[in-house]
């Protein structure tokens, strides 16, 4: 079996990764997003709000998605980390706006995060039409 693996160290319009990490990985037609975290890509700073990461967060993906040649719409899972369960009813009411077309397979567990100020990372796993 020859596959023909793609590994993409960073993307425009998003924040460097900081660690030892892609961006994505593309074989084929499958993506794999790495956990996005809420940096802006400007100005490096973290929001402060909950729904300001999270927006931030899914733009992100919304971003790396287009430069892979995908979508939101072909998002087959989504693996959520949130750093307190008190923002699951709010993470809920923002993600739902970005997946108009039926939700992604989900996973949504609470942890410590890498950064103190971080209060949600997202990853994802898409399909790349064509």
């Amino acid at each position: 079996m020859n596959l023909n693996i793609t590994k993409v160290p960073s993307v425009k319009g998003i924040a460097k990764p900081r660690g030892s990490y892609s961006v994505y990985t593309r074989t084929d037609n499958l993506l794999l997003c790495s956990g996005q975290v809420a940096v802006d890509p400007e100005t490096g700073e973290i929001p402060a709000s909950f729904a300001a990461q999270l927006k931030l967060v899914l733009n992100n993906l919304k971003i790396i998605l287009e430069d892979a040649g995908s979508t939101l719409d072909h998002v087959l899972k989504t693996t959520v980390f949130l750093k307190d369960p008190i923002y699951r009813n709010e993470f809920d009411e923002i993600y739902k706006t970005f997946f108009k077309n039926g939700y992604p397979a989900r996973s949504t567990v609470a942890v410590n995060l890498m950064h103190p100020d971080f209060l949600i990372e997202l990853e994802a796993v898409a399909l790349i039409p064509g």
